[in-house]
């Protein structure tokens, strides 16, 4: 079944979540705190894959060792530098953002890789990759990818108003959370305007981008738009809260799915961890990266965040706490349930 590795017989305790991540330029802290959020929040063993210029390997290295033991144990890392299987790897790298595209060569690089969650590094976990990973289980015969869309409404969606090619739906796909069956990938032939036959995922990418480079704005993304265009049929459309951005408070709060159930990932593009235009999304970047790891969640985590809540009540986004703090309030219950459980098991002599 799609998400299960080569052992399938391990219980699901000891099965790899494969997490993979690209890091350029100045997304060193950035991508720390987003592994730091995963491992934090997640019982399930993980296998990140850090796709990173050279000059920052040493420093994930480095950085990654400093984690305390009962953490690192959580894990396992592969760091590999940038690389471009077909074209130009030139104009791959200056596509949009340094070395995004390097998302679209995941399936051919990671050949032993079943499944795999791509997330980008302004992304903050706050609740357990599992809970995510499960939805690989959801996917339907033909189904290969999951995304959410850019948008909820189309009168206020960037492609439903300024694309000038090809994209998914009525509002088109964000790719920052992508969840992938590489297997199914790797195997299918894609529909496509290229030739009235299909192609391979590796022999679509830079024909594909040949065609349309003259008409995207946010390279790698609307490459994909493009494909799911064509392929309607191998995407899961996953719910809003999985993807939660500015756009989905600041124009007034548009995900219905957040609102009930809480944000399960956090989405902060546009670099609103790193200024004052959407405090409550910075809020919550700088005190899970100022979190002390084996200090209490509740206490070290938890109580600043509402703390630095009460201070955004004024913004857009500040106006729902709530919606930002459900998810994270539901994991710390269930961690420590959990760890009363073990003590007590561990303590009990009748």
């Amino acid at each position: 079944k799609p998400g299960e590795q080569k052992h399938p017989k391990e219980p699901p305790s000891l099965q790899c979540m494969h997490l993979a991540v690209v890091a350029c330029g100045d997304r060193l802290e950035e991508t720390l705190i987003m592994l730091k959020s995963a491992v934090l929040f997640s019982s399930r063993r993980l296998c990140f894959h850090i796709f990173a210029e050279d000059s920052l390997k040493p420093e994930f290295e480095t950085k990654l060792k400093e984690w305390p033991s009962s953490y690192t144990k959580k894990f396992e890392s592969n760091i590999y530098p940038i690389t471009f299987s077909v074209g130009n790897a030139q104009e791959w790298k200056k596509l949009f953002k340094p070395c995004a595209a390097q998302r679209l060569f995941l399936p051919v690089i990671l050949k032993d890789v079943d499944s795999l969650l791509y997330v980008d590094t302004d992304v903050l976990f706050l609740r357990p990759i599992g809970d995510i990973w499960q939805l690989l289980r959801e996917f339907n015969s033909t189904q290969l990818a999951a995304m959410a869309p850019e948008h909820e409404m189309p009168k206020i969606g960037w492609y439903s108003r300024f694309a000038r090619h090809p994209y998914y739906g009525s509002t088109g796909l964000n790719s920052g959370v992508m969840l992938m069956n590489l297997t199914r990938i790797r195997s299918t032939r894609f529909k496509n305007s290229l030739i009235p036959g299909g192609l391979t995922w590796e022999e679509m990418l830079y024909p594909l981008y040949q065609k349309y480079k003259n008409y995207i704005t946010w390279g790698d993304q609307d490459l994909l738009n493009i494909i799911f265009y064509f392929n309607p049929e191998c995407l899961y459309v996953f719910p809003c809260q999985w993807n939660y951005r500015p756009d989905h408070c600041m124009y007034g709060s548009n995900c219905r799915g957040a609102e009930e159930e809480g944000i399960s990932i956090l989405h902060g593009n546009r670099g609103v961890y790193h200024d004052d235009k959407q405090p409550t999304f910075k809020a919550l970047y700088e005190v899970i990266r100022d979190f002390p790891f084996e200090d209490n969640l509740f206490q070290s985590l938890y109580y600043p965040l509402q703390s630095r809540f009460l201070d955004t009540v004024h913004t857009l986004c500040g106006r729902i706490p709530q919606v930002f703090l459900k998810q994270i309030e539901k994991t710390m219950k269930k961690v420590y349930e959990n760890r009363v459980i073990v003590y007590l098991g561990a303590n009990h002599k009748y």
